[in-house]
């Protein structure tokens, strides 16, 4: 009798043990010259996740009413992206509030140590999912270390840039900005922090820094308002953000 052998799409990949470690999509196998057939299709549901999270709408009244629990100002704004559409074909329009937003933060000016601005981006699904929960853990922390919290704002069509434009408004001197990162094939629910000292219109990638793949799956919620509290207290400590602003406190395990 011939020699049974599995088909080649059911032989276990040397390198399916990191799938423990990570959600990227690795050691997926082959049959000829493609992949397995359950694997194109977890590959075709993961793209159409993706899709959605960049479509998706931030339910700014949902939002709203459980911001309130932090009893602070909740602004409601809007870039000079009109609608979706045209904030994935201009993203400059998106890094700039419209002039509605303006006059609203015109009447607010307070001067506060920090403003946090809380941005659709590119995944609204992760404002909507994952946003509330990091506040409740990072803004206790600020409150308790006597940093004065500016109004809480709510971005539809925001980009990043558009917190340096906020906060200048309301004199804040220290932009929070809160916002969905570009979905991948493995996650569609990212938040993505960037912190901005002395915030003002027209700064560079390079005055900010950046905590990315904040998510149950990815960065744990915890962790990342640890990481953020304390780039927060440095950037005061050192006046500035950004490549002279080091992350070296070491919260991540074994570092």
């Amino acid at each position: 009798m011939d020699k049974i052998t599995k088909p080649q799409a059911e032989i276990t990949d040397p390198l399916s043990f990191l799938k423990e470690f990570t959600a990227a999509r690795i050691a997926i196998g082959s049959t000829g010259n493609s992949i397995p057939t359950k694997q194109l299709l977890e590959f075709k549901l993961a793209h159409a996740h993706a899709r959605d999270a960049v479509y998706s709408v931030m339910d700014t009244e949902m939002l709203e009413d459980a911001l309130a629990q932090f009893h602070r100002p909740v602004l409601q704004l809007h870039s000079r992206a009109e609608n979706r559409a045209q904030y994935l074909q201009r993203p400059d329009l998106g890094r700039k509030p419209n002039e509605e937003s303006l006059n609203r933060l015109a009447d607010q000016i307070t001067g506060d140590d920090i403003v946090i601005i809380i941005a659709d981006g590119l995944s609204a699904i992760a404002m909507n999912e994952n946003v509330l929960t990091l506040l409740q853990l990072l803004i206790p922390k600020l409150l308790a270390a006597n940093l004065k919290l500016g109004p809480l704002c709510l971005v539809q069509q925001g980009r990043v840039a558009i917190g340096d434009d906020i906060a200048h408004e309301l004199h804040a001197k220290l932009s929070l900005v809160l916002i969905g990162e570009r979905p991948g094939l493995s996650a569609a629910d990212s938040i993505g922090a960037y912190l901005t000292y002395q915030p003002k219109p027209g700064l560079k990638d390079n005055s900010r820094n950046c905590i990315s793949n904040i998510r149950p799956g990815g960065l744990d919620l915890s962790l990342a308002a640890d990481k953020i509290f304390y780039l927060v207290q440095e950037a005061f400590r050192m006046k500035l953000s950004g490549v002279g602003l080091k992350d070296n406190e070491g919260l991540l395990e074994g570092e």
